[in-house]
């Protein structure tokens, strides 16, 4: 984390609190854990449901309405969490979320039909509306020196958890299949056979609803002044009473939030996360699709394997290379970069594709092709961390900065929410009418990628906290 280092102006860093963030990194773990765990077998509890009438055409447009899901119900709050933090304080918001993700993992878990599935993603979507409050978080416990670290160590979160969920998603789904002579004896595991994954996924949450509860400590600044000032008061005359409690800085309007800085770092934002989950819904679908119909046919187990696999390496990456990375070259530079990376790895799906229909299978020749379209995604993780720190720069003053971060992930997430089933759908249609040889999908999203680049450009070059002496 780079405590250590020397500033260029000869100072140290400030020191990261290593505790909080911890706290708050467990948090923002086991949100996308749940979010990522259904991946590796979705298309096969699609098929299992039997909601496509056994056409393999429709597969993607239902796993892609199960994984939009979650991004809507988390659109419909997450600026509401945001403005209530600013009122209430960050702690009691946060709580929430981790411990909602846990109970509608295991209902997910125990879910046979399809609209029970719809119903019980929505509910782990609107529990994960609080996932940009713990972003405000950072950035109230971080300052100029040491915010590019923070911020880069939360994109390595979702890495993580890209790392952790597909195996634990990949390895656990079916288990009396896999372990007939020990899990297979338990009746409830071959009833629900995705029920193993879902409630190891909710087990994580409990965990971080549990360690927020016992250390988290609320950085609210009207709340940690007043709690300042009570002491002190205490300390000086204990006889006199304690000052009546003063109401919370009420946060300013909503119509205050739209200016111009916080409307373009919002669009940037917004952009990334659509063309962003567009990729990681056609990632899974585009492993598990037969390779006569453009994919490259693999099993769940293998889609695990190599997600995470993808997802350690670029953990690594993150750790050694992000916040320098950042900081050598500017936030807007490696935002503009993360974009152009994934623009590129959109350009890799056919080749990819022809590779295997080449030989009729996935050989080394795929799997080195593979690993260099994964790797793109090192370069978008940069842009993720550079996008956080735009939104809270822009932000009118400290009050807002529940609103502002609100506002971005509300955008964030309705896009989110469209992507899957816009980048699924598109893949069903292009292969099902094979447009421009099965690559329509492809082609749309590199477009829309490199406009998102272009667009970009607004950003200002130098963040306001970078300037200032």
């Amino acid at each position: 984390m780079h405590d250590d280092e020397i500033r260029e102006d000869g100072k140290k860093r400030t020191p990261i609190p290593k505790f909080q963030v911890a706290i708050l990194l467990f948090i923002q773990f086991s949100e996308p854990i749940a979010a990522l765990v259904i991946y590796p077998f979705i298309v096969q509890l699609i098929r299992d449901t039997k909601v496509t009438g056994g056409e393999e055409s429709k597969t993607g447009f239902y796993a892609g309405l199960l994984e939009s899901a979650f991004f809507l119900a988390e659109s419909l709050t997450v600026l509401h969490f945001g403005r209530l933090s600013d009122v209430y304080g960050r702690r009691p918001v946060l709580l929430l979320g981790p411990l909602g993700v846990a109970i509608s993992m295991l209902g997910f878990g125990l879910s046979k039909k399809f609209w029970s599935l719809f119903f019980f993603r929505c509910i782990q979507g609107a529990c994960d509306g609080n996932i940009g409050v713990s972003k405000t978080v950072m950035n109230e416990i971080a300052d100029p020196s040491n915010i590019a670290d923070i911020f880069s160590i939360m994109p390595l979160i979702w890495s993580l958890a890209g790392t952790t969920a597909p195996l634990m998603g990949g390895m656990l789904a079916n288990p009396a299949d896999k372990w007939p002579a020990t899990l297979g004896e338990i009746a409830l595991l071959r009833d629900y056979p995705y029920l193993l994954p879902c409630s190891v996924a909710a087990l994580v949450a409990f965990l971080a609803f549990t360690f927020a509860f016992i250390g988290l400590k609320e950085t609210l600044p009207s709340i940690v002044a007043r709690r300042q000032r009570n002491v002190t008061e205490s300390e000086t005359d204990p006889l006199l009473p304690a000052a009546p409690l003063e109401p919370h800085a009420a946060p300013p309007p909503l119509r205050d939030l739209f200016v111009r800085p916080v409307l373009i770092a919002i669009a940037n934002h917004g952009l990334l996360a659509f063309c962003h989950m567009a990729n990681e819904a056609l990632i899974p679908l585009f492993f598990a699709t037969p390779i006569s119909l453009g994919g490259l046919g693999l099993e769940p187990r293998e889609i695990g394997l190599i997600l995470g696999l993808a997802g350690l390496c670029n953990a690594f990456v993150q750790i050694l290379l992000a916040g320098r990375v950042i900081r050598r070259y500017g936030a807007r530079r490696m935002f503009t970069a993360g974009l152009c990376a994934l623009a590129v790895e959109f350009a890799m799906y056919p080749l990819t594709s022809y590779l295997a229909r080449r030989t009729g299978r996935v050989d080394t020749v795929v799997y080195l092709a593979l690993a260099g379209q994964l790797s793109c995604t090192f370069v978008v993780y940069f842009a993720y961390a550079s996008t956080m720190m735009f939104i809270m720069d822009a932000a009118p003053g400290p009050t807002s900065l529940g609103g502002v971060n609100g506002l971005a992930q509300m955008v964030g997430t309705v896009l989110r929410s469209a992507a899957p089933s816009f980048a699924s759908s598109l893949f069903s249609l292009s292969a099902e009418h094979h447009l421009v040889g099965g690559n329509m999908v492809y082609i749309v999203l590199v477009v829309a990628t490199l406009g998102a680049a272009r667009f970009s450009l607004m950003l200002p070059r130098t963040l306001r906290s970078e300037a200032k002496p």
